[in-house]
């Protein structure tokens, strides 16, 4: 049954998930076109050189979500027309928030609840769909959404919401194998794509993966598994002072066994505080993999509940509780599952920043020393766009937590940001405004007093990926400018029950626009162009070196833009919103444009007055592949072409 003490826009979600399928689905339609080929660990290495195939969440190890494709470009990208679409079908429309793999002539895109399709690239024709097996009870907080799928050897793999991970056959859609997780009936659940990392030290490909559902009071776990049986190989819990597991057994705590950035005390005569106990850190994100290292990087959520008084001591000043290893980026070995470096975006984050965003991988030449740095990318919820030192962040170890040594830069990219005033580079640590902690409710209240802040929970960034053009040196981040009104709540743990602690009211901050596609120069935090939207973004972006940047709109629009100036070139109505990832690939020399519409995710679910505000939009289903037909570019090169 729908549990009546989750808020609306839980309550929402949840009863949405209600109506999901109760059997496992795999219908095949015979085609002349088949994956046949499977996917090596040098396949994934050179995903992003190649253009034939897209093969990994984010086009390659490092994420930088960038393609050598030029063929389409800023010059002729105004003639491209729509080559087919596919519609997901039945009821089941929803928030369509993936990004598709191409591989040997099929895409295979998931969409909401935890589906599959594999789709003929050439003419979109389904050549087999798998729905999996969902109970009635799940608990997704933000949609039944799932964002994307790995590929190796002869399988596919992907998350559901019923805290499952499942491997199927890339020919067929058969289960392989399936492996449960979590609890999906406390919360845990999973929407984020997997990814797959070959350790260095034992040459052992592996299949890496997370959990969601801070928002329900899990504790955080970031998981490692054999691609041919699903094992589970280690696990490692995001909360400070939790075990984690090596084949099979207890290996070590995470952090400091007495978790002392959390508070003692005695929870009902447990020995265990409350708020350590369900404390969150779930990395519902898709991880980068650092081969030089040989580390996995992954952001992890925010701290469980919200209200932050739940995670402060007896001094009261949450300034002094970091609720590690929550709202930051995690380093992890991979043959161990050991974390190894760790920094924060949001010591005891207090508004839900989370800090699960992407890190992306990339290197820039120090203008002082001129030497290169090696260097991770992060436009965080709360804000800020964090530049980190990869290397000292693998090497120093998880004692280095938090020390300025692996702080490069900071910068803000959102205005008006009220929680804090900076970042003190010499401390590694935000300068929050501690008027801006919604303070507790009054001895006999319910709720404490209103305060406003900026950006609001959905955040300056939320999961929608940005992208980096390693010409321009630009990150391309769709943000949002919106604000909101907070306050705390009494919040105790029920299992199954919203673990918030806090309330919300979502604003917009201005009255012409709320979303904002940036271009930002990662070493002088400024903004060289800036496009916006009168409705949320909440679709990742693509560029290429065709001196392009693409996205989607929340009004139901695919876009192009000029990398360089940020002048939009094309647009295209897809009939629902976008809020999913594009990719491009080539195939038979031609270069072609994919992306997924279907309006959904947290906004409509959790926002406020913007929610109200999108209320027209249409629900969908269905992913697009775009092209240049060739009389089109005929023409355009001045050759007469004979009319059809």
């Amino acid at each position: 049954m729908l549990n009546k003490s989750l808020p609306n826009g839980l309550r929402k979600a949840s009863l949405g998930a209600v109506t999901a399928v109760t059997v496992s689905i795999i219908s095949i339609t015979s085609s002349p076109v088949m994956a046949g080929t499977g996917v090596s660990w040098k396949d994934l290495q050179n995903d992003h050189k190649t253009t034939d195939d897209v093969l990994m969440y984010g086009l390659g190890l490092k994420a930088q979500r960038h393609s050598s494709l030029n063929q389409i470009n800023s010059k002729n990208v105004g003639k491209l027309r729509p080559k087919w679409s596919f519609s997901f079908g039945d009821e089941k429309q929803r928030g369509q928030e993936g990004q598709a793999l191409i591989h040997d002539g099929v895409i295979y895109m998931t969409a909401s609840y935890s589906r599959m399709f594999a789709l003929d690239a050439k003419t979109g024709k389904k050549l087999w769909q798998y729905t999996a097996r969902l109970p009635e009870d799940i608990r997704p907080c933000c949609d039944v959404v799932n964002r994307g799928a790995a590929i190796y050897g002869d399988k596919v793999f992907m998350g559901l919401l019923d805290a499952s991970v499942v491997a199927l056959n890339k020919k067929t859609g058969e289960v392989v194998w399936k492996e449960k997780f979590g609890d999906h009936t406390a919360g845990y659940t999973m929407t984020g794509a997997p990814f797959i990392v070959k350790d260095k030290k034992t040459g052992k490909v592996m299949l890496i993966h997370g959990s969601s559902g801070d928002e329900f009071g899990v504790v955080g776990k970031l998981f490692a598994r054999d691609v041919d049986t699903g094992k589970e190989l280690w696990m490692r819990p995001f909360v400070e002072g939790h075990m984690g597991k090596l084949n099979g057994a207890d290996s070590t705590t995470t952090g400091n066994p007495k978790a002392p950035s959390w508070p003692d005390g005695d929870y009902k005569g447990t020995g265990k505080v409350e708020a350590w106990s369900h404390g969150g850190g779930a990395p519902w994100q898709t991880a980068t993999f650092d081969e030089e290292t040989n580390t996995i990087v992954i952001g992890t959520g925010n701290p469980a509940p919200w209200n932050t008084w739940k995670r402060t001591g007896p001094d009261k000043d949450p300034r002094n509780w970091d609720s590690l290893y929550t709202s930051g980026q995690a380093y992890i070995e991979p043959s161990t599952g050991e974390l190894v470096g760790f920094f924060q975006h949001t010591p005891n984050d207090a508004w839900d920043y989370s800090g699960n965003n992407e890190i992306i991988l990339f290197e820039y030449k120090d203008p002082k020393s001129g030497k290169m740095v090696k260097a991770g990318a992060h436009a965080d919820r709360n804000g800020f766009l964090f530049i980190t030192d990869r290397e000292k962040l693998a090497k120093r170890g998880v004692k280095e937590a938090n020390k300025p040594t692996s702080l490069l830069k900071v910068w803000p990219f959102v205005p008006s940001i009220t929680w804090a005033k900076g970042w003190d580079l010499k401390t590694g640590r935000p300068i929050v405004d501690f008027d801006q902690y919604p303070p507790e409710p009054a001895p006999g209240e319910k709720q404490g007093k209103k305060i406003q802040v900026t950006p609001n929970f959905l955040g300056g960034k939320n999961w929608n990926p940005m992208s980096y053009h390693p010409d321009t040196g630009l990150f391309y981040i769709p943000s949002n400018h919106w604000s909101e009104d907070y306050w705390t709540e009494n919040v105790t743990y029920k299992k199954g029950a919203a673990y918030l602690g806090q309330g919300f009211r979502i604003h917009k901050q201005f009255d012409d626009h709320i979303g904002s596609l940036k271009a930002m120069d990662p070493l002088t935090g400024k903004t060289i162009w800036e496009h916006r939207e009168k409705l949320p973004l909440w679709a990742g972006t693509l560029t290429t070196k065709g001196n392009l940047v693409f996205t989607g709109t929340s009004d139901g629009y695919v876009k192009a833009f000029n990398a360089k100036n940020g002048k939009e070139l094309w647009s295209f109505q897809t009939g629902s919103g976008v809020v999913s990832v594009p990719v491009t690939w080539e195939m038979d020399g031609k270069q072609y444009i994919g992306i997924g519409s279907g309006y959904g995710g947290a906004v409509p679910l959790w926002g406020g007055d913007v929610a109200d505000l999108t209320k027209p939009v249409s629900q969908g289903g269905s992913f697009w592949v775009f092209e240049i037909p060739k009389e089109v570019a005929a023409v355009e090169s001045g050759k007469e072409v004979a009319a059809k």
